[in-house]
């Protein structure tokens, strides 16, 4: 996965915008003003902080253990840094990295109060 398919899939779910509230290299992946993404496009090897279910992170942690580790800078019991696949670095398959982003996605959007969900389950 490239840094560009990075941002299109993190900006493919509903109501998502990208930030820049720490400095212009860092994109910040929000729903309704919360958090569910944070990279450094241009970081070799490109990586992502993603909010993750405390039981699931420690099972992903193990599973993979190079590629997902407690999140930088982060909560560590609810955020990863995962290793983004597809170049020379290797890392995790688009496949996994893309239910990881909508994990996170939903995880969040399941945070916010119910009139904000029902308001993005509008068409």
């Amino acid at each position: 996965m490239t840094p560009g398919e990075l941002r299109d899939l993190c900006l493919s779910f509903n109501a998502a915008v990208e930030d820049f509230p720490f400095n212009p290299e860092t994109s910040v992946f929000k729903v309704l003003g919360k958090m569910f993404a944070l990279t450094s496009l241009d970081g070799r090897p490109l990586t992502v902080n993603l909010k993750c279910d405390p039981d699931d992170a420690i099972r992903l942690r193990r599973k993979h253990p190079e590629l997902i580790v407690p999140g930088w800078h982060m909560n560590k019991r609810h955020w990863n840094t995962v290793t983004v696949g597809g170049g020379p670095d290797g890392g995790l398959p688009d496949r996994v990295v893309r239910e990881l982003v909508e994990d996170s996605y939903d995880l969040v959007v399941a945070g916010l109060p119910r009139a904000d969900r029902l308001r993005l389950d509008r068409p």
